[in-house]
């Protein structure tokens, strides 16, 4: 599962290289996220998604997320059940996101994330990333809620929330977690959020593969207590 996760200062600079190499203007795609070293569901997160309205032309857009994806037929912000991670074997039939694996797919940027091991009663915190120093991704879904209690024209009706993709564990991570979340390689961004690509199981099982393949090069680090919000907490410590 993913329940926590690490964004620091240079995912900026990670994703602006990324539009140079789509042929696209910085100026026009800058991203300004904050860095977070403790980033939890509810909270803000960034993602990459494909604008399918007809007037945007199939824009790509980086936008803030609530990170729960909440269906549009909910009749609340906040289900009564997590919606922060979905299994990628039966996301396609759920009801609360078969609709985004059809259409609404997105990339979600980290630097890292955070799983939980119990030894000798206790929970330690592990850091998981790639070995190489470079941006991770993982497989999302999102969805736009309206909000009953506002007007129709009131643009503030409307919230992007968001989800990542979840999948059994990578041999090498499976001592810590019996899921991981669904890594997404960089050659496949832009193939996982096309909107003319519809969502099945052949899609799924394409990026499920490729997640697992890039997972055998993460690395797992232990770490000190999740608290607060700095860039030691992903840092080493000795076991």
């Amino acid at each position: 599962m993913c329940g926590r996760f690490a964004m620091d200062g240079e995912i900026n600079s990670m994703i602006v290289e990324f539009i140079e190499e789509t042929g696209r203007a910085p100026a026009e795609w800058r991203p300004s996220w904050q860095p977070s070293w403790n980033i939890a569901p509810t909270q803000q997160i960034p993602i990459l998604l494909e604008a399918t309205r007809p007037e945007l032309n199939r824009e790509l857009r980086f936008e803030s997320a609530s990170w729960s994806l909440v269906p549009r037929w909910s009749e609340t912000l906040r289900p009564k059940f997590p919606t922060f991670n979905a299994r990628i074997e039966t996301a396609a039939e759920k009801p609360t996101f078969k609709t985004a694996v059809r259409h609404q797919r997105a990339v979600v940027f980290a630097t890292g994330y955070y799983e939980w091991r119990t030894e000798d009663g206790v929970k330690v915190p592990y850091f998981i990333r790639p070995a190489a120093h470079q941006i991770t991704a993982f497989a999302g879904l999102y969805s736009w809620w309206p909000d009953p209690a506002l007007p129709e024209n009131d643009p503030a009706r409307w919230h992007l929330t968001a989800t990542i993709l979840t999948q059994p564990t990578a041999p090498n991570l499976a001592e810590i977690h019996d899921r991981n979340p669904v890594f997404l390689p960089r050659e496949l961004w832009l193939h996982w959020i096309d909107g003319s690509v519809t969502g099945d199981a052949a899609l799924l099982g394409t990026v499920a593969e490729a997640g697992a393949a890039w997972a055998r090069d993460f690395r797992v680090d232990r770490v000190g207590p999740v608290r607060g919000n700095s860039p030691e907490l992903i840092d080493p410590v000795a076991a």
